[in-house]
């Protein structure tokens, strides 16, 4: 299962690579990574999708806060968050296909952000499915680059589940 951890540390040189090291020392894997200023000067937060387990889990949490300049982890995974994701995406589209491609962004509210001869390049924000869906359905017009900023998330409020509300819609 893919666990998604938000950690709070100190904006400081190397806190970044002493997380890096500590993943790396124990073996595990850090699919996706994202990390910015937080809400407080001198803070950061850092965006981790991993994949393990609860126990690995529980491990990894620990051994985090063993690290001096963490300062809060969350393992958000079940809690109702709001997640987000950038994307660029770099897709061949000649005269001939070019409406088709951008009829079919359209559809994922991306933007067209470079046009060219023959390529466009489209800018798309929303939950990691999105990214998916829509690599997928652009994957037939050969897409030339794809670059991705990872997932940021932060938990909601109003504790409203989106992902349970889809579950009861998609059941009607």
């Amino acid at each position: 299962m893919k666990h998604t951890l938000s950690v709070l540390v100190e904006d400081e040189a190397g806190v970044l690579s002493r997380i890096a090291s500590l993943f790396a020392r124990r073996g595990f894997n850090i699919e996706s990574l994202a990390v910015g200023p937080a809400e407080q000067d001198g803070i950061s937060r850092i965006t981790m999708v991993v994949p393990g387990d609860d126990r690995i889990i529980e491990q990894l949490t620990k051994q985090l806060y063993k690290l001096v300049n963490v300062l809060k982890v969350q393992d958000v995974t079940e809690t109702p968050c709001v997640e987000r994701e950038l994307m660029l995406l770099k897709v061949n589209a000649t005269t001939s296909n070019r409406s088709e491609v951008i009829e079919l962004s359209q559809i994922f509210r991306a933007r067209v952000v470079d046009v060219s001869e023959d390529s466009l390049t489209l800018e798309v924000v929303g939950d990691p499915g999105k990214m998916v869906a829509i690599v997928q359905v652009l994957q037939k017009f050969g897409l030339r680059e794809i670059a991705r900023t990872g997932k940021v998330c932060l938990t909601r409020e109003s504790g409203v589940n989106t992902e349970l509300l889809k579950s009861l819609q998609a059941k009607v």
